[in-house]
């Protein structure tokens, strides 16, 4: 750690001034530079040393052609002003111009409002009445047959389904009672009942028939029942 200076003692003598250094200029060169300059201007008014140009290449003045000047027709009108002579024709071309555009619009317009005239003036077509026809007598309509309004069966003609009865229904019944556990201790009452439905669809799940619905006897059901029964004796 740096310690504090001790305090300078006061100086009794008297106290120095700053001096200031004076260095001359060296004019004297330029000056000298100066009147030689001055001197030789009074010699040579001109102060510069002529140069001589060169001059043209000789034959160029031969091919070097003034244009002559052009010529603008002036016109003199009776009240003193002076004006050229193609600026009346000129305002007078565009006034034709303009005017002949004009006549065209308006024709145009005409045309245009005269074929919408002829349009609405058209008289609209009267309609025309027919003559009257003599009364007919009214045409029977045909009934139906019962024959084309009968439900046509998906699944075939001899196909048996619940809510049939019958000897069909019955035979059914005898032919499943012949299969082993399908349907076992049924009835054979000739009606399609939901316990025939059941055991129709247990025998199409055993024996994978896929080709009737359900619960229904279809032809397939029944291709696959008879391969497998001997036929019923009545």
């Amino acid at each position: 750690m740096s310690t504090p200076s001790e305090p300078r003692q006061p100086h009794d003598g008297t106290a120095l001034e700053p001096i200031r250094v004076l260095r001359p200029r060296r004019t004297d060169a330029l000056a000298e530079l100066m009147r030689e300059f001055q001197q030789q201007t009074d010699r040579e008014p001109g102060g510069y040393e002529p140069v001589e140009l060169p001059g043209p290449p000789a034959g160029s003045e031969e091919l070097t052609q003034e244009l002559p000047p052009v010529a603008r027709s002036t016109r003199r009108y009776g009240d003193g002003r002076v004006g050229r002579a193609g600026s009346g024709a000129r305002r007078t071309a565009v006034s034709l111009a303009v005017l002949a555009a004009a006549v065209i619009g308006f024709g145009g317009a005409l045309l245009l409002r005269g074929g919408n005239t002829d349009d609405e003036a058209a008289p609209a077509p009267r309609p025309t009445r027919s003559a009257p026809t003599p009364a007919s007598t009214p045409t029977p309509t045909p009934t139906p047959t019962p024959s084309a309004s009968a439900p046509v069966d998906p699944d075939g003609a001899g196909t048996l389904r619940e809510g049939a009865t019958g000897p069909e229904v019955t035979e059914l019944q005898q032919r499943l009672l012949r299969i082993p556990d399908v349907y076992r201790d049924g009835a054979t009452s000739g009606s399609y009942d939901p316990t025939l439905t059941a055991a129709v669809a247990r025998f199409q799940l055993w024996y994978g028939i896929r080709g009737d619905e359900t619960g229904v006897y279809g032809n397939d059901t029944r291709a696959a029942l008879e391969s497998r029964t001997a036929p019923v004796s009545g």
